[in-house]
């Protein structure tokens, strides 16, 4: 005896239908988690006479973590005012087209580590831009963020109130 073919089509469908409502549960939890790691995906700037300022909102683990260029390249950064330098994973320097210069020695949380000497052309947050930054190559570094350090926030204002984090440049 054959099967009823409207019975093997409806159970088609909601295969499929099931399937679908998965992938789209998957690209929205992954974009939620995201946007917790990273609130800044897009930095919104305010200008005006004689400055611009991009507000940050902390994630939910504290950090104030933003999207950014280096050289016209997305990057994410992570702002670290205990980080004497802006600091660059080596893989990540090595696609940006960073070359390393000078080698020396960083004190680190994890203690001493080895780091090369480069300079950033551009750096940008919104429409914060930043130019001829110091900053250091970290081969031991192995994540896909970029340190936020002194090097480029001493050449802006910044203050932290409640969870947000104000960048302010002055012109």
């Amino acid at each position: 005896m054959n099967a009823d073919p409207g019975k093997k089509m409806g159970q088609g469908m909601l295969f499929v239908s099931l399937v679908l409502a998965l992938i789209l549960m998957t690209l929205f939890f992954g974009r939620l988690e995201k946007r917790q790691h990273n609130p800044n995906q897009v930095p919104v700037s305010i200008a005006a006479a004689h400055r611009v300022e991009v507000i940050l909102e902390r994630n939910k683990a504290g950090h104030y973590v933003t999207s950014g260029t280096i050289n016209g390249q997305a990057v994410e950064f992570l702002v670290d005012t205990g980080a004497t330098d802006v600091v660059i994973p080596l893989n990540l320097a090595n696609k940006l087209g960073l070359q390393p210069g000078y080698r020396s020695q960083a004190m680190t949380a994890n203690g001493l580590i080895v780091v090369y000497a480069t300079e950033i052309n551009q750096l940008s947050i919104g429409q914060i831009n930043l130019t001829n930054i110091r900053a250091s190559i970290n081969p031991s570094m192995h994540t896909s963020g970029i340190l936020l350090g002194m090097s480029a926030l001493k050449q802006i204002e910044f203050i932290q109130q409640g969870n947000q984090l104000t960048l302010r440049q002055y012109f």
